[in-house]
């Protein structure tokens, strides 16, 4: 299993139009295959940091599920959303394998 972590820098005077964008995404990466952990927007501290992590099985399983998510009508909306009101200033994909498995139970 594979995570994908989305660091996005995103524009402080628009982080409605990203707390949007995220919700649409909520609705959008799941039905195409991708396992969603969530969208975090800025709440304390920084307020241009915001991220988007989600597992998928494979880069293969990537591959498709950025096929599907380019198809779906809300997918493609919600990349238009973004291109038209210009809240993400950089973005960047981190890929991890967790380390730490199996967990131990708490003492």
């Amino acid at each position: 299993m594979l995570t994908c972590i989305i660091r996005y820098h995103i524009d402080p005077a628009k982080t409605d139009q990203f707390r949007q964008y995220a919700r649409n995404w909520g609705q959008a990466i799941p039905r195409c295959g991708a396992d969603l952990v969530g969208y975090f927007a800025p709440h304390e501290g920084s307020s241009t940091r915001a991220y988007g992590i989600y597992n998928i099985p494979s880069l293969a399983a990537y591959e498709a599920y950025r096929a599907r998510l380019n198809a779906d009508p809300l997918g493609r909306e919600n990349y238009e959303f973004a291109k038209k009101e210009r809240f993400l200033l950089r973005e960047d994909r981190t890929w991890l394998t967790l380390a730490s498995a199996p967990h131990g139970e708490k003492s």
